[in-house]
């Protein structure tokens, strides 16, 4: 792995791999309030809660939280509700929460914000990541093995994503849906998530445990291009991830036996 310094800008995928991105968390809040005529409060604690014009939903970031849940969506009739944790990547983040605006039925600037038009299975198995049924419904594991997505008969969240590198400490994150959480949001999230194309982020804001894992490479890059050089060193690294989910699996079937 190249060596970066901490301030450096890089290119990361998997996506599930890269961190918070600290730098652009205002992009799952600004387009809310700058086009959508969505109400904010900012309150001391650096907390920010958003109301969309009709009252029915309001979003509510929160970095004080001691559970780490920065982030909370929440609708009032139906009730549901949707939660991201601390280091959910924010790209995965601001493509749900700008898709809010259309789910309430808000189409302007739907030209903006596309929305992912394939359920879930389909999204995640063009991507290579492996389906596995169990006694209370799927789940989804990427090629690496360390990213899951859950869809189970759980009550209060049939739906749950989580993520570590080796349960390893500030790689976990995870992103839960409540029962009447509209599917499309879901597929949002997965498609974004899952998506191959590299995020930038500054160095030091990727937790340190992912970075063995993420392929990381500088932004310039000479010759060929920063997003052609970031392609190349996915191709190299493709046989060490195809093997570490393989053995993943095979440790995941023995315990099963």
């Amino acid at each position: 792995m190249t060596q970066f310094r901490p301030d450096d800008r890089v290119l990361v995928s998997p996506r599930y791999l890269a961190g918070t991105g600290l730098g652009r968390l205002r992009d799952a809040i600004s387009p809310l309030t700058e086009l959508f005529d969505w109400t904010s409060e900012r309150l001391v604690t650096g907390r920010v809660l958003l109301n969309s014009p009709c009252r029915e939903m309001f979003l509510d970031f929160a970095p004080d939280r001691q559970d780490g849940m920065w982030w909370t969506l929440a609708h009032h009739e139906p009730y549901w509700q949707a939660e991201f944790s601390r280091q959910t990547p924010i790209e995965a983040v601001a493509a749900v929460t700008q898709a809010l605006p259309q789910v309430l039925g808000d189409h302007r600037h739907a030209d903006r914000v596309p929305l992912a038009t394939e359920d879930v299975a389909h999204i995640v198995a063009t991507r290579g990541w492996v389906l596995t049924k169990t006694a209370s419904g799927v789940t989804w594991t990427s090629a690496d093995g360390h990213c899951t997505a859950e869809h189970t008969t759980d009550p209060e969240h049939p739906w749950r994503i989580t993520h570590s590198v080796h349960d390893g400490f500030d790689t976990h994150w995870s992103a839960t849906f409540t029962r009447d959480a509209p599917q499309r949001l879901v597929a949002q999230f997965l498609a974004h998530v899952s998506d191959e194309t590299p995020v930038e982020r500054r160095f030091a804001d990727i937790p340190v445990l992912a970075r063995r894992s993420a392929v990381t490479t500088p932004t310039h890059s000479s010759g060929l291009g920063p997003h052609t050089a970031h392609a190349m060193a996915q191709v190299t690294r493709a046989p060490a991830a195809d093997s570490r989910a393989s053995t993943s699996r095979s440790f995941r079937g023995s315990a099963r036996l």
